[in-house]
């Protein structure tokens, strides 16, 4: 691997090291300066996509107002970095205490990451959060682990 791969692999670890850091600090402006303007995101809750910064902050709004301390942990981050677009896949959970108390241990799922070098910096331009699908329930299947 060049050093300039190196360079870019270490710099996309740490933007999404920066996701754990803004969710724990429960500052979505942390956030927006790890997406592109047009990130296009799949997440785990509706709508089907969201498109733009806006939406993408606003599917994690949630989390600011529902819990009252937060953390996010990444597993088995595994990435492949262009010279300009790069692409990663992880397993991730997010936990914590909710206002009212109630510690929630979360649930893992699965993670993929797009991203686009953009004046120098890498940005996340497409992202994509699943579980698994219990085909005869129709339910998603929360209870696994890496």
């Amino acid at each position: 691997m060049s050093a300039q791969r190196e360079k870019d692999e270490a710099e996309i670890r740490r933007q999404v090291g920066m996701i754990a850091e803004g969710l724990k600090a429960k500052d979505p402006e942390i956030l927006r300066k790890l997406y592109a303007p047009d990130i296009v995101s799949f997440d785990v809750e509706p709508p089907l996509q969201s498109v733009g910064v806006e939406a993408k902050l606003k599917n994690w709004a949630p989390v600011f107002a529902f819990f009252e301390s937060v953390n996010y942990e990444v597993r088995e981050l595994t990435l492949t970095v262009g010279d300009d677009v790069a692409f990663g896949h992880a397993f991730a959970r997010l936990s914590g205490a909710l206002r009212d108390g109630t510690t929630v241990g979360g649930m893992w799922v699965r993670g993929t990451f797009c991203f686009r070098k953009t004046d120098g910096t890498w940005l996340i331009a497409h992202d994509q959060v699943s579980v698994p699908l219990d085909i005869r329930s129709g339910k998603g299947v929360v209870d696994l682990e890496p």
